[in-house]
Parts: structure tokens; C-alpha cells; sequence
């Protein structure tokens, strides 16, 4: 078994990376753990709580206790299923702000910048919708992942948004145009009716032709001869092989087992590698460190009009909801429900949006048990630039073992600062006229709780991974010792190896992270090819004029 490029992960940078190197002509062969995305649990979009949950399609991690959350050990969800984390995940679609990109390049990711990222963000694109506004001239016309909008036809959808302008904040018709900051849709990866995952967009239309293939394995370490990788080692139906790679090896296998695979590759901190008993091929203290996710609460409130979703929130009405998507694709089932979306800043002199909203016309939680209350409505609202990291390390040298997480949340003062903002924020967007009609009593965290002890009490008890992990193979400058991987994703110290996901991200982007990993992949396969960039593009950002004097 050999092809010219073997990818470790058929997620949402590894599925990208497939699709353009097996254009190129290259023979690509890709590696997945997981099985088949087919079914409609996972290609129903409204049915999203459900993979999410399922041992079957997830790779069942959990966090070390969290020492500032009381102890508790949180999940940490990631595909193990063709699509990887984009089969399982909210379809939610949001690029990142501008300023997170040119973050990065002043982080040391030379030729990351917004202008650079841009033309590959609209490379990617097939941007639907332009009827409910937005900008055309911002977003792709004709790329492999199609990006649609919900009918946004419940009335709370439209309360949300004009509360928020009521409140004082701006509107924007496309946070992923020129403009994020403000209140308006939110955009999905959904398609037809049909959950548009990397598998779908990109995969598939590789697989068909004969240049790529995939195979089911657990990948256990890559090989290295003499400084250089050369294959991948894999177990399947019970036999260790190893996959010849002729030019690369890339490892796209999550920001979890991204990290994990290098380590157990002997590339990571000497010290670390030694405990194990595991040959040092390259002394890089930052595999596994830098580790970064958003953490989200949701606030509750109950609704006086029996508007919302709760009413289909019983056998029956999945049923017909189940019924209706699976013989015509249309109707609730084929939104994931987000629907309307916010981001803000937090307070004057901070440059660009640091508080994300995803707003939902039904009080239920990640797992899908709803609230006692019946029918409500909530805000999944977190800030979006913690500044706690964790790590990922080796639990054993066994390749099946999980790795160890801690994200080691909330660990700086200034977290439990922008979470009770957060929620303040939220409770006046909330006593705006806009929301009157419908909001009865606050169910989470309830009226009684407003000190800054209170709400600290329930930000611990209370506060939900996003399930953004990233960081952890950081993409930096040659000469700093905590970059794991060069500016063209080669990892530093090993020849013919490269890491593309989002492990390589210096800095968590602003939102949902699926559409910033398929850029990531998109742009790390013209790397990766040798071909010249895409020019940089000259679009102007929109950044709010009186940053530095008004929060809004």
C-alpha cells in the first residue's frame, strides 16, 4: 500500500486537502478510523444532538477535572466518522474575523493575514441566499462547500435581531462580508436540505476519481528514517502495516490526535516522550500545548407564546419532523435551527467582536433534554479570546489509549470578568421592547442570580465546551521554540511531514471553527503542491471607528 501523499483524517482539512491534491494529479491515499457518514442522524441537519452523542461517530474523549470548574471533566466531542468532527458538528459557518488572521501573521504565520486567507475562504465557497442580503463581492461563487441560510420564518429569529439594534449595536447583513460585528443570520453548512459536511463537499467528488482512495485504520505513529517521513503505521482487522508515502505524510487528524500522533512519533518535549519510553526524533516542546477552545453558557428564558420549537418536541412531532425531511429534504429538519447570530465587543478599546451569540427558538440543551418549562427560547453566548491554555499529552505509549486534555478553562481572572459580561450583556438584549411579546421569566440562570459571586457559582457549574478545540501544533516562525509546524505546515525538525488542521491555529478565530480547518486544508494543499499562492486580496474590513471610546 503507497501513493505520493498519505492524510491521516478524513475530516473537514484532511477531506480538502484530498480533493486538491488528487486534482493535482497526485495519488492520495487517506486514512480514517471512523466509519460510514451515511443515514439520516447524521445527514438530517436538525438532528445534530444526536451523532454528537454517539459512541459510534465520536471518539468519546473527556477532559483531566478541571481544576477552576469544581473538578468537572468535561466532554470533548470529535468525529471518528468519514467527515470527521464536519459530520458530527452545529453546520454552523463562520470564517473568523480579519483581525484573527492578521494576528496570526504578526504571531509568526508569515502569509496568513486576512488579505491571504480571504481569496482561499472564497475559493471554498458556494454562497447561497444573497436575496436575504449580505455581500456578494465578499464570498465565493462556485467552490466545493455550499453555505445556505435557515428561513429564519420564526418571529423570535427576528426579536433577536432587533433587540440587538434596539440595545444600541449595530446590524450586519453578512458577518462573514465586510462587516461581523453586529447582530443578523447566521449562516450553515447545509445544502439541499442535507448536512454539507467536508465528506460531502469534498471527499466524495475525490474518491470518484482514480487517483484517491481511502482506507479504515488506527493510525499509530508515523515512520521516520533517517529525518525524514516516509509512512504511517496503521492497524486494521487486527494486523499492524505500514502506508508508504512517496512525497508526504499529513496529519489531519484533529487538534486532539494531531498532537497525540507526533508524540507518539517521537516528536514533541524530550522530557514528555521520555516517560513513555518513546525514541526522540525532534525536540519540540510545543506539541500538545497551546491548547484553546471556547467555552459557552446558555441563558433561558421562557416564552409567553407558544412559538417555539417545543411543540414538535415530543415522538410525534420528531416523527413528522423525521417523515417530512426524509421523502422531500424540506421543513425543520433540514435547518440545524441557528438561525440568527451576534457578535459584540465586549467593552471599549477592545478592537473587534470578543462575544459570540448563537440564538435558538427552543430552551433545550447540547444533549437534547429541554427545559422543564416548556416552551422557551435561548442564547449560547461566550467569549471568544480567552487567554487560559491547556495541553494534550500521552496517556501510555498505546496507541488506542485516549490522550490526556486539560484545557484548564477559566483559569485567569479576566475569564470569569468577560463570562459575567457575557451574561449581563445578554440579560439587557433580552429587557429590550423587541422581546416583550415574548419573554415570560429568565429559567437560566433565574432572576435570583445577579451578584458577582452568583453568577460566578453558575459559570462553574454551568459553562459548556463549544467543542472548539485548536492550537496545539502551532503554526510559527522557524526559530520559536513553541511552533510546531512553519508557515507552509511542515513540521520543524522532520522532512516530508506536515501538519494541516486545526492544531496549527496560533490563535482561536472568532466563532465556529469548521469553515476556518477547510481553509486551513484548502491553503495548505497549494503549499503543499509547490504552486504560487492565490493573490492577497484587497477588501478593507470593517472595524467598528469608535473602538477605542464605545462599547458599542
Amino acid at each position: 500500500m503507497q501513493a505520493d501523499y498519505v492524510i491521516v483524517g478524513a475530516g473537514s482539512a484532511g477531506c480538502a486537502i484530498a480533493y486538491r491534491l488528487s486534482e493535482a494529479g497526485e495519488k492520495v491515499l487517506v486514512i480514517e478510523h471512523g466509519g460510514t457518514d451515511a443515514g439520516p442522524l447524521i445527514q438530517m441537519p436538525a438532528a445534530l444532538s444526536y451523532p454528537m452523542n454517539m459512541g459510534l461517530y465520536d471518539w468519546g474523549y473527556k477532559t483531566l477535572p478541571e481544576p477552576h470548574l469544581g473538578g468537572r471533566s468535561l466532554v470533548t466531542p470529535r468525529g471518528k466518522v468519514v467527515g470527521g468532527s464536519s459530520s458530527i458538528n452545529g453546520m454552523v459557518y463562520v470564517r473568523g474575523h480579519a483581525g484573527d488572521y492578521d494576528h496570526w501573521e504578526e504571531s509568526g504565520a508569515t502569509g496568513w493575514g486576512y488579505a491571504d486567507v480571504l481569496p482561499y475562504f472564497k475559493r471554498m465557497e458556494s454562497w447561497h441566499d444573497c436575496d436575504q442580503g449580505g455581500d456578494p463581492d465578499w464570498r465565493g461563487k462556485d467552490g466545493p462547500l455550499h453555505i445556505t441560510r435557515g428561513p429564519r420564518d420564526n418571529p423570535l429569529h427576528d426579536a433577536f435581531v432587533e433587540s440587538g439594534r434596539q440595545a444600541g449595536y449595530p446590524v450586519t447583513s453578512d458577518y462573514n462580508g465586510e462587516q461581523q460585528e453586529g447582530f443578523g443570520p447566521m449562516e450553515m453548512t447545509v445544502w439541499k436540505g442535507v448536512r454539507w459536511s467536508a465528506a460531502n463537499a469534498y471527499l466524495k467528488p475525490a474518491l470518484k476519481r482514480d487517483n484517491c482512495e481511502m482506507i479504515r485504520g488506527l493510525a499509530r505513529k508515523v515512520v521516520i528514517e533517517n529525518g525524514r517521513a516516509v509512512g504511517v503505521e496503521i492497524e486494521r482487522g487486527g494486523k499492524v502495516e505500514v502506508i508508504r508515502a512517496e512525497k508526504e505524510v499529513i496529519l489531519s487528524a484533529s487538534s486532539l490526535n494531531s498532537p497525540k500522533l507526533l508524540l507518539l512519533s517521537g516528536i514533541g518535549p524530550a522530557q514528555d516522550l521520555a516517560k513513555h519510553g518513546i525514541d526522540v526524533v525532534a525536540d519540540r516542546p510545543g506539541v500538545g500545548k497551546n491548547l484553546q477552545d471556547h467555552l459557552e453558557l446558555y441563558l433561558q428564558v421562557a416564552s409567553k407564546q407558544p412559538i417555539t420549537l417545543y411543540k414538535y418536541w415530543n415522538l410525534i412531532g420528531k416523527g413528522m419532523i423525521g417523515a417530512q425531511w426524509l421523502f422531500t429534504k424540506k421543513g425543520l429538519g433540514a435547518s440545524n435551527q441557528f438561525e440568527s447570530a451576534a457578535f459584540i465587543r465586549s467593552k471599549e478599546g477592545v478592537k473587534y467582536p470578543d462575544i459570540q451569540y448563537h440564538f435558538l427558538p427552543i430552551a433545550v440543551r447540547y444533549d437534547g433534554q429541554a427545559a422543564a418549562e416548556g416552551h422557551g427560547f435561548q442564547a449560547h453566548v461566550g467569549p471568544m479570546r480567552s487567554p487560559s491554555r491547556g495541553e494534550v499529552t500521552l496517556a501510555s505509549s498505546d496507541p488506542k489509549d485516549a490522550p490526556n486534555i486539560l484545557f484548564n478553562y477559566m483559569a485567569h481572572e479576566e475569564d470569569w470578568e468577560d463570562f459575567r459580561k457575557c451574561i449581563r450583556l445578554t440579560r439587557e438584549i433580552f429587557a429590550q421592547e423587541a422581546f416583550k411579546p415574548f419573554v415570560k421569566h429568565e429559567i437560566q440562570p433565574g432572576d435570583a442570580v445577579q451578584s458577582d459571586e452568583e453568577l460566578n457559582a453558575f459559570i462553574k457549574e454551568h459553562a459548556e465546551s463549544a467543542y472548539h478545540p485548536c492550537g496545539t501544533c502551532m503554526m510559527g516562525a522557524k526559530d520559536d521554540p513553541m511552533a510546531v509546524v512553519d508557515p507552509e505546515c511542515r513540521v520543524i525538525g522532520v522532512d516530508g511531514l506536515r501538519v494541516a488542521d486545526s492544531s496549527i491555529f496560533p490563535r482561536i478565530t472568532n466563532g465556529n471553527l469548521n469553515g476556518p480547518s477547510i481553509m486551513t486544508g484548502e491553503k495548505a494543499a497549494d503549499h503543499i503542491l509547490g504552486k504560487t499562492m492565490l493573490p492577497p486580496a484587497n477588501d478593507v474590513p470593517w472595524f467598528n471607528p469608535d473602538w477605542k471610546t464605545s462599547q458599542r
